[in-house]
């Protein structure tokens, strides 16, 4: 809602500080800084191209600093992986304070709480886009969704709180690409989890709590619906493809053309360019690489993501301390990297911290195999 955002202030800060301090960088990492280069550079390429140059400016600064944040994550969460439950209980706090306002806005318990944290009558809290509140609470689900399975039941009241009160926003913020997330990413977690637990006990209960989960998410979405405005809301927004969807020039026009108009631009269109020759922007993340970056930030970009899928994958069926910030992390990597087909996710600050936990991860667990292959010498 505040550009730049206090968030922005406190990452700018932060790379300030640790750089002076001595910010490290693992060898394991260089994919990661090296594409993300490469990626900056083909929007400076690009600039010339833009139809306004100072938003360009602006638009490529933004790049800059968020691909500077997943290098910062990266690096400082290698150096002391403990720091993952920091980053844990901050996001955690994040998305439940976002959240309630976004409640607050939505049943307009407080006079102007409606017109701040709502829009088109769908819960924001304090984002300017639903389509983006709704996927900035799926990691904190998922860390909810996974101690649950992992931990005992009586240590799960407080989680089973939170993740009510997440799943609410989630819902009323009526996205269906956040929908979908939440609903694929649970259900991933309880599988890798089911797969990464050998004792039949646990296997067991695994199940039952799945049974659980189903009748309760039925018994939710029943009383949800059962309020007429959330029902028609939901009608609404439950179509698969909507009418600016599936128009001539709609989003999926639109990918058709921009697709075309690509392969004429090496150097791309330049910031803002898809849209003074569309009516809207892309909404296709790997799209808006090439057209906004060119083909070098595009093939980067692309690169970068089955990169990080291919390195992260294998670990998450591997038996590491952290492995509950890995299995989730990499869920929601997944799912942000799939729906990026229908939305501009390139600008989201949370997709950036994903990028940079996962690396530390596959940096950290790099060198720990390292070290067991080549033990020093004593």
């Amino acid at each position: 809602m505040i550009e730049p955002a206090p968030y922005d202030l406190l990452i700018a800060a932060l790379l300030i500080g640790w750089s002076c301090a001595g910010l490290e960088l693992r060898k394991d990492q260089l994919p990661l800084l090296v594409l993300l280069c490469f990626y900056i550079l083909g929007g400076i390429l690009a600039l010339p191209a833009a139809s306004n140059t100072k938003e360009a400016v602006i638009f490529y600064a933004v790049t800059v600093f968020l691909a500077f944040s997943s290098i910062l994550y990266a690096a400082t969460l290698s150096a002391n992986m403990e720091r993952l439950k920091a980053i844990e209980k901050g996001y955690m706090l994040a998305a439940v304070f976002a959240t309630l306002l976004a409640l607050a806005g939505y049943f307009n318990l407080f006079s102007g709480a409606y017109d701040q944290f709502t829009l088109y009558g769908r819960a924001k809290g304090t984002f300017k886009d639903p389509n983006v509140y709704g996927p900035f609470l799926l990691l904190p689900t998922l860390f909810i969704v996974y101690d649950i399975l992992t931990r005992p039941l009586c240590k799960n009241i407080l989680s089973a709180v939170l993740l009510l009160i997440l799943l609410l926003g989630a819902f009323l913020s009526f996205s269906r690409a956040t929908w979908g997330m939440t609903l694929g990413g649970s259900l991933l977690v309880f599988l890798l989890v089911f797969i990464n637990e050998r004792r039949s006990y646990s296997r067991l209960k695994l199940l039952g709590l799945f049974g659980l989960a189903g009748v309760a998410f039925i018994i939710m979405m029943l009383a949800f619906l059962s309020v007429d405005s959330i029902f028609e809301m939901f009608t609404q927004r439950a179509k698969l493809v909507q009418e600016y969807d599936g128009a001539r020039l709609g989003r999926f026009g639109r990918w058709r053309e921009g697709f075309t108009l690509v392969t004429e631009a090496p150097l791309g269109l330049g910031a803002g360019g898809f849209s003074s020759i569309f009516p809207e922007d892309e909404h296709n993340a790997y799209l808006k690489a090439f057209t906004t970056y060119g083909w070098l930030g595009g093939l980067s970009y692309i690169t970068l993501i089955f990169w990080t899928v291919f390195k992260a994958t294998p670990l998450v069926f591997k038996p590491l301390p952290w492995q509950k910030y890995i299995v989730c992390t990499y869920v929601a990597f997944l799912l942000h990297a799939c729906v990026s087909f229908i939305i501009d996710s390139d600008h989201w600050r949370h997709y950036f911290l994903l990028l940079g936990i996962l690396w530390a991860v596959i940096s950290a667990e790099a060198g720990i195999s390292r070290y067991r292959r080549f033990p020093p010498a004593r």
